[in-house]
C-alpha cells in the first residue's frame, strides 16, 4: 500500500491557498500589463459627440447661470492621438463666455443687493433662506453673462476606457477653462467675507446663506472630476475599494471613531465583568446555602425573582428601561449606567454558572472540611469555592465573550461604543458595507483572540488536572 505524499493535511492546504493566491495575483498582473492602450480606434466625429453628450448631460438640472454659459460654449475637436493610459488625446479649440471676467465687476454689487434683501426680509421678520436669495439674483446674474465677452482658445482634453466604456476625463481645470473662469469665480464668492453696505463693511463669515444663495445661481457640481479608472472590472473594482477604504477611515482620521468607540466597549465590558462576577458569586453561595441547609428562604427567593427577571428579558430591553426609566431622571451618566446593566445582566449568568460548579464539588468535601473543625462559612472559602472556580473558570472565560458582544446594544442609549463609532462614520460618508464591516471584524478578532486565551486555559487546567 502506497503512503500518502502528504501526511500533514495542514501543510496541503497551505500549499493550496498560496497556489490560488498566486494565481489572483498573476490574474491581476497579466490584466494589468496586457496593453495600455484603448482597445480600439475612434474618429474625430466619434470623439466629437463622446464630447456634446457629456457636456449636454452636465447641462441637465443645474443652475440658471450654468445653463446659460453651457449654452453659449462651444468645444471643437480637432485632431486626436492615443496615450499609454487607455486614453485618447483631443486637440480642441473652444469658444465660451468670460463668465469670470463678467461676474467680478458684478460681484460687489451683487453681494451688496443680496445683503440689503436680507436685512428687509429680517426687519419684516421674514427667513432668508439660499433659495430665496438665488430667485433674488438670478435675473441680475444672467444679464450679467448674456452680456459678457467672448473668449476662445486652444485645451486638450482626454477620453478614457473604462469597464463601463468611453468617458470623456472633467477635470476642474478643465471646466473652469471652457466655461470661462467658472469655477475661479464660485471659489472667490466662498472666500467672501465681507460685503460694502451703504459705506460701511459688514463681517458676513457666519452668514453663509448669502453666499450659497449667489453660487446656487451659477454652480456646476453635478459631475465626477476624479480621473476614470481604467482597466478591467477587477482592477476598477480594486480601485473603488481603496477609494472607499481612504473616504471612510483615511479621510479626516475617521478610523479614530472605531479606536475610540473601541475603548469604550472593552471598558464597558471589563467593568460590567467585574460586577458580574461578583454579584454572581454571593448570588451563587446565597443559592447553594439554601440548598443545603434550608437557609436565607426570604433571600433566595429574591435572587430567584432576580434570576427569573434577568434571563428571560432582551438585555436592550433591560438597558432602555433601566437607563430611561430609572437613572435619566437621577442624571447618572450613560456610560455607568452601561456597566450597571450589563453587570446586572452578567450576574444571573455568571450566578448559574457558579451554582453549577459548586453543587458539582463532591457533598464529601464539605465533609471533610466540617470534620477538620472549619465551619460552614470556613469550608466554603477553603475547600468548596477554590474546586468549582477551576472547574467554571472556562464557562466564566465564555461569558465575557457573550458580555463583549451584548454590550454592542449600548449605543441605543448614546454610549459611544465600537459600534456608535461605525454608525458615526456611516452617517458622514453614507457608505453602509465599509463601517459595518470594520465593526464586525474588530469584533470578530476581538472573540477569536478571547476564544483562543480561552482554549489555551482549559488545555492548562486539563493538564493541571493529570
Amino acid at each position: 500500500m502506497k503512503k500518502p505524499i502528504f501526511k500533514n493535511k495542514k501543510l496541503l492546504g497551505g500549499i493550496i491557498i498560496a497556489v490560488l493566491a498566486l494565481a489572483v495575483v498573476a490574474a491581476v498582473l497579466v490584466s494589468s500589463l496586457s496593453g495600455n492602450r484603448i482597445s480600439q480606434e475612434i474618429s474625430i466625429a466619434e470623439a466629437q459627440k463622446i464630447v456634446d453628450d457629456t457636456f449636454d448631460g452636465i447641462a441637465k438640472n443645474t443652475a440658471q447661470g450654468a445653463i446659460t454659459i453651457l449654452d453659449k460654449s462651444e468645444i471643437t475637436v480637432n485632431d486626436i492621438s492615443y496615450g499609454l493610459e487607455k486614453n485618447v488625446i483631443l486637440d480642441c479649440s473652444y469658444t465660451a463666455v468670460d463668465a469670470k471676467g463678467a461676474l467680478s465687476d458684478k460681484i460687489d454689487q451683487i453681494m451688496e443687493n443680496v445683503y440689503g434683501y436680507y436685512l428687509k426680509n429680517e426687519e419684516k421678520g421674514r427667513k432668508t433662506n439660499a433659495t430665496k436669495i438665488s430667485i433674488f439674483v438670478k435675473a441680475d446674474i444672467v444679464a450679467a453673462l448674456e452680456n459678457a465677452a467672448p473668449t476662445n482658445g486652444e485645451i486638450q482634453l482626454h477620453i478614457y476606457e473604462t469597464a463601463e466604456g468611453l468617458k470623456l476625463h472633467l477635470s476642474e481645470d478643465m471646466v473652469n477653462t471652457v466655461t470661462g473662469g467658472l469655477v475661479d469665480i464660485t471659489k472667490a464668492i466662498k472666500a467672501t467675507t465681507t460685503v460694502q453696505y451703504n459705506g460701511e463693511t459688514v463681517d458676513i463669515t457666519k452668514k453663509n446663506t448669502l453666499r450659497t444663495g449667489i453660487i446656487d445661481c451659477i454652480t456646476l457640481n453635478n459631475y465626477a472630476s476624479e480621473k476614470p479608472v481604467t482597466g478591467n472590472k477587477l482592477i476598477a473594482a480594486w480601485e473603488d475599494f481603496k477609494d472607499e477604504f481612504y473616504r471612510n477611515f483615511l479621510e479626516k482620521n475617521r478610523w479614530t471613531y472605531l479606536i475610540q468607540g473601541l475603548g469604550t466597549t472593552l471598558s464597558v465590558t471589563f467593568f460590567a465583568a467585574l460586577m458580574g462576577i461578583a454579584l454572581g458569586f454571593i448570588i451563587a453561595v446565597i443559592r447553594c446555602t439554601n440548598q443545603m441547609t434550608g437557609k436565607l428562604k426570604l433571600i433566595d427567593g429574591i435572587c430567584r425573582v432576580y434570576l427569573t427577571v434577568m434571563r428571560g428579558t432582551p438585555v436592550m430591553v433591560q438597558l432602555l428601561i433601566l437607563f430611561f426609566v430609572f437613572l435619566l431622571p437621577l442624571n447618572v451618566d450613560k456610560f455607568i449606567a452601561a456597566v450597571i446593566c450589563f453587570g446586572l445582566n452578567s450576574g444571573a449568568y455568571v450566578a448559574e454558572i457558579v451554582r453549577g460548579g459548586i453543587m458539582s464539588v463532591d457533598k464529601g468535601q464539605i465533609e471533610a472540611g466540617r470534620s477538620l473543625g472549619f465551619n460552614y462559612v470556613q469550608t466554603m472559602v477553603h475547600f468548596v469555592l477554590p474546586q468549582a472556580f477551576k472547574a467554571i473558570l472556562p464557562a466564566l472565560a465564555n461569558e465575557f465573550i457573550t458580555l463583549l458582544k451584548e454590550s454592542s446594544v449600548a449605543f441605543y442609549i448614546g454610549v459611544a461604543d465600537l459600534t456608535q463609532g461605525g454608525l458615526k462614520i456611516r452617517s458622514i460618508t453614507y457608505s453602509n458595507f465599509m463601517p459595518l464591516i470594520a465593526v464586525a471584524l474588530i469584533y470578530l478578532a476581538l472573540v477569536m483572540i478571547l476564544t483562543k486565551l480561552v482554549s489555551l486555559l482549559e488545555r492548562r487546567l486539563a493538564k493541571s488536572d493529570h
